[in-house]
C-alpha cells in the first residue's frame, strides 16, 4: 500500500502519545489551525490510520458482534476454502512451480488461515509455497501473528520481496484507501473538497489538481454539474506498484464497488462514502472520528485501466456470488449436507453462512482478476463474467 501522505504525523504522534485523553478529533483540529484546511483525503487518512488513534491503528474491536461490521471470512472457513481452490488453479497455470501469495491487509488473519488449511491438502503446492502479508495496522499485525503459522511472513512493502511468481490477493482493502472528494462546479470546473474548522468541521471547495482532472480524462468520464464523488489515487498507485512487483501470475481483488458505467450514475450523484459504527450506517465522516470505519465504493474500471497501462491483462470481472458458483459452490454444499447428515443445528448454521455469502454479500462484492506473463486462460471463478466498462 502506498505510504501515508500526511505531513507531521510522526511528530504529532510523539507530542500526543503521553496524553491518552486527547481525542483524534482534537489532533485533527490542531493540525487545521496550524496548517489550514486539509484535503478530505488527508482528513480520512488521519481518521483511519493516525498512529495509535486511527480507526485501523487503534486496539478497538472492529469485526463481529462487538465491532462495527462483518466480512466474508468472519462467517466461517467456506470463503477461504473456495479462494484456495482458485489459488490452486492459478498454481497449476504457472506449471506447478514454487508459488508466492501476497495478501494485503489480512485483518484478523482468518482468510489466510482458512486458505492455508485448505492448501495443505496439496502437499506439492504447500511445500513450495511462500505466504507474505503486508499489514499497515500494528494492532492487526499483532493479532495475525498470534493466529497464523510459521509459514507466514510479514512485510512492510512489496519492495521487500523478489519479483513475484504467484498471486497478489486483497479482500476488502481498496475501499479503505483514503480518497479525494470532488464536486463538478460551474463551467465544468472540477473542485476538490477540503476540511476546515469553524465551531465544527466544515467543507471548503478549491480548484482540483491536474492529477484529479486527469483521473476522469483517462477514464473518459464526464460528470454533470453538482455531481459529487470520490477519486482514489492511492488505488491507482497501488495497482501500479503491484504490476511492477509481479513477474508472472495473478492479481485477485475482492471488494465492493462498480465499473465506471455503474458508479457514475445519477443515483450516486452524492458519492458513495459511507461510515460504519456499531453495525449502523451513517454518512457523516466528521462524527465518531477514530471510532468508525469510513469506506467508499471501488472503481473497478480504474483498477483495470491503470493495471493495463502498467502491464496487467484483465482475466475477468464478476460478482462474488458468480465467482463462488464458478468455483463449485454447489458441489461444496452437497458435501456439507452429507457431512452434516443428522446434525440439524450444524446444517442450519451452514445454510445461513451460505445465504450470507451467496445472496447478501454475493451481489454486493465484486471480483477482478488480472494476469501478467501468461496468455489467455479460463479460470473457474470467472465462468460467469460480467461486463467491465
Amino acid at each position: 500500500m502506498p505510504e501515508p501522505l500526511i505531513g507531521g504525523t510522526v511528530i504529532e504522534a510523539i507530542l500526543y502519545m503521553n496524553n491518552e485523553s486527547m481525542p483524534l478529533s482534537q489532533i485533527i483540529i490542531d493540525r487545521i489551525r496550524r496548517e489550514g484546511p486539509l484535503s478530505f483525503r488527508d482528513f480520512m487518512e488521519m481518521a483511519l490510520y493516525y498512529p495509535g488513534y486511527g480507526y485501523y491503528t487503534s486496539e478497538r474491536e472492529k469485526l463481529g458482534e462487538a465491532g462495527d461490521f462483518y466480512t466474508s471470512p468472519y462467517l466461517g472457513p467456506l470463503f477461504g476454502e473456495m479462494i484456495a481452490g482458485q489459488l490452486e488453479e492459478m498454481w497449476r497455470a504457472l506449471d506447478g512451480q514454487p508459488f508466492t501469495i501476497v495478501e494485503y491487509g489480512a485483518g484478523t488473519g482468518w482468510l489466510c488461515r482458512d486458505i492455508l488449511n485448505k492448501l495443505q491438502e496439496n502437499r506439492q503446492l504447500y511445500e513450495g509455497l511462500q505466504y507474505f502479508i503486508i499489514e499497515k495496522s500494528p494492532s492487526m499485525r499483532e493479532r495475525e501473528q498470534r493466529l497464523l503459522p510459521e509459514k507466514v511472513r510479514w512485510l512492510d512493502s512489496l519492495k521487500d520481496i523478489p519479483p513475484i511468481n504467484g498471486c497478489i490477493l486483497s479482500n476488502e482493502l481498496v475501499d479503505n484507501f483514503a480518497v479525494h472528494q470532488v464536486v463538478m462546479g460551474e463551467g465544468k470546473q472540477l473542485m476538490e473538497v477540503y476540511v476546515g474548522f469553524d465551531n465544527g468541521f466544515c467543507e471548503i471547495l478549491r480548484p482540483a489538481s491536474d492529477a484529479l482532472k486527469d483521473y476522469f480524462q483517462q477514464l473518459k468520464v464526464n460528470l454533470p454539474k453538482g455531481y459529487r464523488t470520490e477519486i482514489n489515487l492511492e488505488a491507482t498507485a497501488w495497482i501500479q506498484t503491484i504490476a511492477s512487483a509481479l513477474h508472472r501470475g495473478f492479481v485477485l481483488t475482492i471488494d465492493y464497488g462498480h465499473p465506471s458505467s455503474v458508479l457514475y450514475t445519477d443515483s450516486r450523484r452524492a458519492g458513495t462514502l459511507v461510515c460504519y459504527h456499531r453495525h449502523r450506517i451513517n454518512h457523516s465522516p466528521y462524527d465518531f472520528i477514530g471510532e468508525q470505519d469510513i469506506t467508499h465504493h471501488v472503481n473497478f474500471s480504474a483498477l483495470e485501466h491503470w493495471g493495463r497501462t502498467n502491464g496487467l491483462e484483465c482475466c475477468g470481472y464478476t460478482n462474488q456470488a458468480r465467482f463462488l458458483q464458478g468455483l463449485g459452490l454447489t458441489r461444496y454444499i452437497q458435501k456439507m449436507e452429507a457431512a452434516d447428515a443428522g446434525d440439524t443445528t450444524s446444517r442450519m448454521e451452514r445454510i445461513q453462512q451460505l445465504r450470507t455469502l451467496f445472496l447478501e454479500m454475493g451481489e454486493k462484492f465484486k471480483v477482478l482478476i488480472q494476469r501478467k506473463g501468461l496468455g489467455r486462460l479460463c479460470l473457474s471463478g470467472l465462468q460467469f463474467p460480467q461486463l467491465l466498462v
